[in-house]
């Protein structure tokens, strides 16, 4: 079993282009099943200053590809939404 801490500690590389997204910061869990529905990072762009709020960027269960020891590779990233509240 791996907990939560130990994932945020690997980084999510795209296998397509090698891009780095960068590191978990929640998970999105099924309560009826008790699964990960998808892993949540935060979009840190230059905009919107000091205290702009990041966006959040999805990547669902189905688009991992393989969880190393210090990294999680994904892919088809382009077609990962971002979370709407």
């Amino acid at each position: 079993m791996i907990t939560l801490s130990d994932l945020q500690a690997k980084e999510l590389i795209v296998i397509n282009d090698g891009r780095r997204l960068g590191h978990i910061s929640d998970l999105e869990i099924d309560p009826d099943r008790g699964r990960i529905i998808a892993l949540v990072i935060y979009i840190r762009e230059k905009k919107g200053g000091f205290f702009g709020k990041p966006d959040e960027l999805m990547i669902y269960w189905e688009q991992i590809v393989t969880i190393g020891s210090d990294v999680i590779l994904v892919k088809d990233v382009d077609g990962a939404k971002l979370y709407l509240e």
